[in-house]
């Protein structure tokens, strides 16, 4: 069956929304997913984003996630800001309303000049709820990778977060240590890897390796997580300027059991249809 796509992109990531509030397909297979995920089988993309009808009347939709490998993930800032962007700009939706994640409810706010503001959630530092294994809850941990150590900060912001300090990001090394994190014994559901330089009081650099994609242009879930865990370090202020390869997002977090908030662009790339 041929059902039409929405390619999007935010700050670089390349979303695929399939827009299905008004039908009852499935999602695809995994399989499928890596084809169409694949720029040589498919339209290519980093994630996908299943938008499906909500059952509660309070949420304008519900989505789901998939990476590009065909793994299904708790949530994606940049993916939301651009499902939220498909439905103010069709116009059937105003242009704040709330979404239903796999993570919980998301609020959204699409601005006249196309910037998407979303709630993030609360951050979750507690070591089981990220999930990773540890004695007890720390600000950072010592993590031993082939015989060398890192001192890390992790955090769910509905999907697992490792966050290291570096000099310089350009330097980092993001594929190699990257992928070793991600598959740590220590993250029983593997994690996202963010290599972060703390640049100024509001403002860092950022590069993520992304779990089951590898690193992309931009993670928004990532740059939540390198700022929430340089304000809880004492190292950032509430709002905070994150340069990542594709661009620039804002992230603010008032600490304690408040939201974290993510802005930045959902720009539309293609439209098209694929089979399913």
């Amino acid at each position: 069956m041929n059902v039409s796509y929405t390619r999007m992109h935010g700050t670089g990531n390349v979303i695929l929304v399939v827009d299905m509030r008004a039908g009852t397909i499935a999602p695809p297979t995994a399989q499928r997913i890596r084809e169409l995920g694949n720029e040589a089988t498919g339209p290519g993309f980093d994630q996908l984003m299943w938008v499906s009808p909500s059952e509660d009347p309070a949420h304008a939709a519900r989505y789901r996630i998939f990476n590009a490998d065909g793994s299904e993930v708790e949530q994606c800032g940049n993916g939301v800001r651009c499902v939220a962007a498909m439905l103010a700009n069709t116009g059937t939706h105003a242009r704040s309303f709330t979404l239903l994640s796999p993570a919980g409810p998301v609020e959204a706010h699409v601005d006249d000049d196309g910037l998407v503001e979303v709630s993030m959630g609360v951050p979750e530092f507690e070591p089981s709820r990220v999930p990773f294994v540890a004695e007890r809850r720390q600000d950072r941990y010592e993590l031993d990778v082939d015989g060398l150590s890192y001192d890390v900060c992790v955090v769910s912001m509905g999907n697992p977060h490792c966050v290291l300090q570096v000099d310089d990001v350009a330097t980092a090394p993001v594929a190699a240590l990257g992928a070793r994190i991600e598959r740590h014994e220590r993250f029983p559901e593997k994690t996202n890897v963010g290599f972060v330089c703390i640049t100024g009081r509001n403002s860092i650099d950022l590069r993520v390796h992304e779990r089951g994609v590898g690193e992309t242009a931009a993670c928004g879930t990532g740059a939540c997580a390198a700022a929430v865990t340089g304000q809880l370090l004492g190292l950032l202020d509430t709002e905070v300027s994150v340069r990542l390869p594709g661009g620039l997002v804002v992230v603010s977090w008032r600490g304690g059991q408040e939201p974290v908030w993510l802005t930045g662009n959902a720009e539309t790339l293609s439209e098209g249809t694929i089979d399913l």
